[in-house]
C-alpha cells in the first residue's frame, strides 16, 4: 500500500474503471480529490468522524473554488476551439497540466492536514465514501462502490 496521499491516488486512478467512475460522481457534484482522500484514509483505517471529514472540506473548498475549477471551466471552454487552433490546443494541454499540478496541491494538502489522524486495523473505505457524498440526491451508488473495491486492491 503507498503511504503517501499522491501516489496512493495516481495508483488508484489507473484501476480499471475508476477514471470513469470518478468522473461520473464528478458530473454528480462530488470532490474526487475528496474521494481519492477517502479511499487514502479509509485504506489506512484511519475511524471516519465527521469533524475530520470538516476539516477535510476546509482545505478543499476554497482550493477547488479558486483555483481548480476556473482551470478547468478555462480548458473545458476551449475544447471545441482547440480542435481548429493548435496555438490553442497547445495552451489547452499547458492549463491541462496546471490543473493536474494544482490537484496534486490540493491532495498534499488534505494529506497533510490528516496524516497524523490514527489508523487502525480495519479498513474504513465505505464510511469515509459515504460521508463524501450523504443524502446526495442520485449519487452514483455504483461509481463510489467501484472506487471502493478498486481502492481495497492496492
Amino acid at each position: 500500500m503507498p503511504s503517501d496521499l499522491w501516489t496512493f491516488a495516481l495508483r488508484l486512478y489507473a484501476e480499471p474503471g475508476v477514471e470513469q467512475a470518478c468522473l461520473r460522481l464528478q458530473d454528480g457534484g462530488a470532490d474526487v480529490c475528496l474521494l481519492l482522500t477517502a479511499c487514502w484514509l479509509g485504506q489506512r483505517g484511519t475511524p471516519f468522524d465527521i469533524t475530520r471529514l470538516d476539516a477535510l472540506y476546509e482545505v478543499c473548498d476554497p482550493w477547488q473554488e479558486q483555483v481548480i475549477k476556473p482551470l478547468r471551466s478555462l480548458r473545458q471552454n476551449w475544447r471545441a476551439q482547440a480542435q481548429d487552433d493548435l496555438a490553442l490546443a497547445g495552451m489547452r494541454e499547458q492549463i491541462k497540466a496546471l490543473e493536474l499540478e494544482a490537484e496534486r496541491k490540493l491532495l498534499a494538502r488534505l494529506e497533510s492536514t490528516a496524516v497524523c489522524w490514527a489508523t487502525g486495523e480495519m479498513e474504513q473505505i465505505g464510511a469515509w465514501l459515504s460521508g463524501c457524498c450523504p443524502g446526495r440526491e442520485g449519487v452514483d451508488r455504483d461509481a463510489l462502490e467501484q472506487l471502493r473495491v478498486a481502492a481495497l486492491t492496492l
